[in-house]
C-alpha cells in the first residue's frame, strides 16, 4: 500500500482522465445504492480471486464506507505480483468523499452512501 489519497485528490485525478481504477470493496447491494462514478465493485471477500483483474492499471484506489477496510484491501492488492502502480486507500471513505466534495453531512438523508 502506498498510503491514502484525499477525496479532492482523487476527484482531480478522475477529472483529468488519469488511469485510476477506483475499487469499491463493498457488497454488490451497497454498491448499487450509490458509488463513485466509473468505480469497479470488487467485494473484499472476492479480492484474492479477482485481483488479477487490476493488473496493468497505473493507479488503484480502494474505497469503503469509512476508509478503514479499504486500507486492508489496498495492502492486499499491493502485495500481489503484477500490480506495479501505486495502491492507495480513499481517506475518510465514501462518507468523506460525499462530505468533502458536496459539503453534505455523512449521515444526511440525501447522502448516497
Amino acid at each position: 500500500m502506498d498510503g491514502e489519497i484525499s477525496a479532492a485528490e482523487l476527484h482531480t485525478a478522475l477529472e483529468s482522465g488519469d488511469d485510476v481504477a477506483v475499487v469499491d470493496i463493498r457488497d454488490p447491494g451497497s454498491f448499487e445504492q450509490g458509488h463513485i462514478p466509473d468505480s469497479k465493485n470488487l467485494p473484499f471477500a472476492e479480492l484474492p480471486q479477482r485481483v488479477e483483474e487490476l493488473a496493468g492499471t497505473d493507479h488503484i484506489v480502494t474505497v469503503c464506507p469509512l476508509g478503514k477496510s479499504s486500507i486492508k484491501a489496498a495492502r492486499l492488492i499491493g502485495s500481489y505480483e503484477g500490480i506495479e502502480g501505486p495502491v492507495e486507500s480513499l481517506n475518510g471513505g465514501l462518507r468523506g468523499w460525499e462530505y468533502e466534495l458536496t459539503g453534505a453531512a455523512a449521515d444526511s438523508e440525501n447522502a448516497p452512501f
